[in-house]
């Protein structure tokens, strides 16, 4: 009786750690936004989806941002031919994606693939689980307005110049639990980090100056790690 009584213990912590991890005491899953010049980006974004003519959406953060600086080259030459648009923002959270998706960023377009790559900023402000529940309501709200648009979720890439950085066992193990977000129909999940990786798990200043944000042979790597399957997702093969 007494093991039955554990089990049963065993099992309601594991939902209540759940139910805080989706719920409204995670910020992680609570829409937010931001100062009034992030407004005014996020308004600059609503205005170019009500254009409409986005096959490629690309979501997320400051690294996804860097699209526009160090990574021009290789988005002119790589996905700007697929009509893409790039709605990342330096500084943001998942919450805040997730506040852009839910006041006008999808309206007017309905891409035929959007590529996320979202969650460092939370590092300091959310634990493992709460981060992995804000990338999977992204998920679901871009789902719950445009059901037809493949996501290509990219995991978070690794930060810190050393491979025993503390951030790197927090990523690989949010990206462990996002990983199960690939549904083998609309969601796939690609694990590039490696890619920007030594052997020996040093991330190269050659490749991201600041142990962070690629520089643009970062991008180009990025760029071809994901090419072959952005053209695939949008092939429709």
């Amino acid at each position: 009786m007494k093991k039955i009584m554990a089990a049963t213990v065993v099992v309601l912590g594991f939902a209540i750690v759940a139910q805080i991890a989706e719920g409204k005491d995670n910020s992680a899953t609570s829409p937010a936004p931001r100062d009034p010049g992030w407004v005014k980006r996020h308004e600059g974004f609503v205005e170019i989806a009500k254009k409409g003519g986005v096959d490629l959406l690309f979501l997320g953060d400051s690294i996804t941002d860097g699209w526009r600086g160090g990574g021009k080259a290789v988005w002119e030459k790589n996905f700007a031919p697929l009509k893409a648009a790039n709605f990342g923002i330096g500084g943001d959270r998942t919450e805040h994606v997730l506040w852009r998706l839910q006041h006008g960023e999808l309206d007017g377009i309905k891409p035929k693939l959007a590529v996320l790559m979202i969650g460092t900023n939370n590092l300091g402000a959310n634990k493992d689980e709460e981060i992995a529940a804000g990338v999977k309501a992204i998920v679901e709200e871009l789902h719950k307005q445009t059901p037809e648009t493949k996501l290509l979720l990219l995991g978070i890439f690794p930060r810190g110049m050393k491979a025993d950085d503390p951030a790197r066992d927090r990523i690989k193990h949010i990206n462990t639990i996002i990983s199960k977000l690939d549904d083998g129909r609309t969601v796939k999940y690609l694990d590039i980090g490696d890619k920007f990786l030594e052997a020996n798990g040093t991330l190269p200043k050659s490749i991201m100056p600041d142990a962070l944000h690629p520089n643009a042979k970062g991008y180009e790597i990025w760029a071809e790690a994901i090419a072959p399957t952005v053209k695939e997702m949008l092939s429709g093969s």
